[in-house]
């Protein structure tokens, strides 16, 4: 029980810092306390004595300095109050949603003998934590109620596609040492210390903390100075404190993993290794699907409705082409998957698959003001799971959010169809920008491949790069930089694949780990990339020719925009 004894210590280390900060505050008006009261008795300075008007200048300053150390203390203790938590954002699961798997950690908790978590959130990510539960504050009379009752169970957060992924066995093997956390959450000290450090980290990260935030009698331009100077203050005391807690704050977290970890070893340990294997394998078929099969989507304003279950699609077809991510695979066939312990699981998935496109791309293109706070990079004020939105909630406010929720068997069509297409026609636009025709003539290779052929391809990338900065939206957290080179190779092989779509039967298709993919006879063609490349980069369009010659495409046909 070593862990636990470091744990705590270093959870009093921490609340020693915070006392010391009290005790730092309150001296200055302490001891203007014992000269006023000197004053009063007549001990310090009395009236008539020879020393009391150096008493009473002592006694000025000190009150003085008190004055200002309690204001200044106020100030920072009120930032730490007021500022909000962050929490992961989050989709709520009630019992109702889930109440095979509330019994299952209940009984998980049971066997590790720790408190059950209150309650169970998923969130679009391989990953699975406690969130502390935050405390509303309602006044300061029932602020002393609960001081003395204990803080409430940490919600458990489950990565969805584990949920999808994993067989029932393996998730409760994973989830052990998680759970195994909840006993040092229930620890009082433990409990102090981790809201005392997250209170003054966002403190820090809100940037408000002084009572001038709210106007100045003076109207706000004369109010400005004195709120950045006192923000400055309050921010420089808090990072002070956060300095003197680093250290403690660090052993305390990696004294609490080695304390669950320790409690977790006696629930499928063994288990728990093969269910190892299988977080990584999940991790990278999840950053696949998003990054290649979701993002064109959601940047069509469409949201793929059953993510996890294309994450399973993805990972089975991963098992099918590598021999070493197969290993295994046939026999955990038979076991129950994890996300039969959901009563609804289709509406769980449409619901977390809502949250991740939120989360990773933010609102459809056009979306409407009063939809929800996010951008580009993720949402301005994320939702925990305590407080996020249901099940049910998530899944009607799709389509008022500016969001098309999108099966599977519809994404060839609306997905890798209407993007191939949209990229040719902002293909054309570029090129009509640049070699503007006297009249406007059809979209077609031939006239795009004699561009190119004749040196074109950088003037022409510069002027579609531009194009989409104008006319696009920031890059999200899932798209790498590109440069306009890269930009014009994706654009000419969309123009491709809308020419052999039109003229040589070819289909739209979707692979799972790859994305939007060309049929052409029902096989897919892998086949492209390197003769477009050469077309954009080295001006030879001979290679490219000789393909479209060989798929049958037609080159003076106009290509359907």
């Amino acid at each position: 029980m070593a862990a636990v004894e470091t744990a705590r210590a270093r959870a009093q280390a921490v609340l020693r810092v915070r006392g010391r900060a009290v005790a730092a505050a309150v001296l200055p008006a302490a001891v203007a306390v014992v000269l006023l009261a000197g004053r009063v008795t007549g001990r310090l300075g009395a009236p008539g004595s020879p020393d009391a008007a150096a008493w009473d200048a002592v006694r000025w300053a000190v009150c003085a300095v008190a004055a200002a150390t309690l204001l200044v203390a106020g100030l920072v203790a009120r930032a730490r109050r007021t500022a909000a938590v962050p929490q992961t954002p989050a989709v709520p699961l009630s019992r109702a949603d889930a109440p095979e798997l509330y019994r299952l950690i209940g009984e998980l908790a049971d066997r590790l003998e720790v408190p059950a978590p209150s309650a169970i959130a998923l969130t679009p990510d391989c990953d699975s934590w406690l969130e502390d539960v935050p405390v509303p504050r309602t006044g300061r009379r029932s602020g002393r109620r609960r001081a003395d009752t204990p803080p409430p169970a940490p919600v458990l957060v489950i990565g969805s596609p584990f949920l999808w992924w994993m067989r029932a066995g393996e998730l409760r093997a994973l989830l052990a040492p998680v759970v195994a956390g909840t006993a040092a959450a229930a620890d009082p000290d433990i409990a102090a210390a981790r809201r005392f450090v997250r209170g003054l980290d966002a403190s820090l990260d809100s940037g408000s903390g002084s009572a001038l935030d709210h106007g100045s009698a003076l109207g706000p331009a004369a109010g400005r100075p004195a709120r950045r100077g006192t923000r400055l203050l309050t921010d420089r005391i808090t990072r002070r404190l956060l300095g003197a807690c680093r250290e403690h704050s660090a052993e305390l977290e990696r004294a609490v993993a080695g304390w669950a970890s320790e409690q977790a070893k006696a629930v499928d340990y063994g288990l728990r290794i093969a269910a190892q294997e299988q977080v990584g394998l999940a991790y990278a078929g999840w950053d696949r699907l998003l990054t290649r099969v979701a993002l064109p989507a959601w940047k069509l304003g469409r949201h793929p409705c059953h993510l996890n279950a294309g994450v399973v699609a993805a990972l089975t077809e991963l098992s099918r082409r590598d021999r070493l991510a197969a290993d295994g695979y046939g026999t955990r066939l038979g076991d129950r998957p994890a996300c039969d312990l959901l009563e609804e699981p289709g509406t769980v998935d449409t619901a977390v698959s809502l949250l991740a496109a939120e989360l990773f791309f933010g609102a459809p293109e056009g979306a409407s003001a009063t939809g929800p706070a996010t951008t580009p990079a993720g949402p301005a004020t994320p939702v925990g799971p305590a407080a996020g939105r249901s099940v049910a909630d998530r899944s009607a406010a799709a389509a008022a959010e500016g969001w098309k929720e999108l099966d599977w068997a519809d994404y060839p069509t609306e997905v890798v169809d209407l993007g191939w297409r949209a990229r040719a026609a902002a293909l054309q636009a570029a090129l009509d920008r640049l070699a503007p025709q006297a009249r406007p003539g059809a979209p077609t290779l031939t006239r795009l491949l004699s561009r190119l052929s004749e040196g074109d391809g950088e003037p022409l990338a510069a002027a579609l790069a531009s194009q989409l900065a104008r006319t696009g939206r920031p890059s999200s957290l899932l798209e790498p930089a590109r440069s306009g080179r890269d930009l014009l190779v994706e654009h000419v092989t969309a123009m491709v694949c809308c020419a052999a779509v039109d003229t040589a039967g070819g289909t739209p298709g979707l692979d799972w780990l790859d994305g939007p993919v060309l049929l052409i006879g029902g096989v897919r063609r892998t086949d492209l990339a390197e003769p477009v490349a050469q077309a954009v980069e080295q001006g030879q369009d001979g290679p490219l020719r000789a393909w479209l010659d060989a798929a049958g495409v037609r080159l003076e046909k106009p290509v359907r925009l």
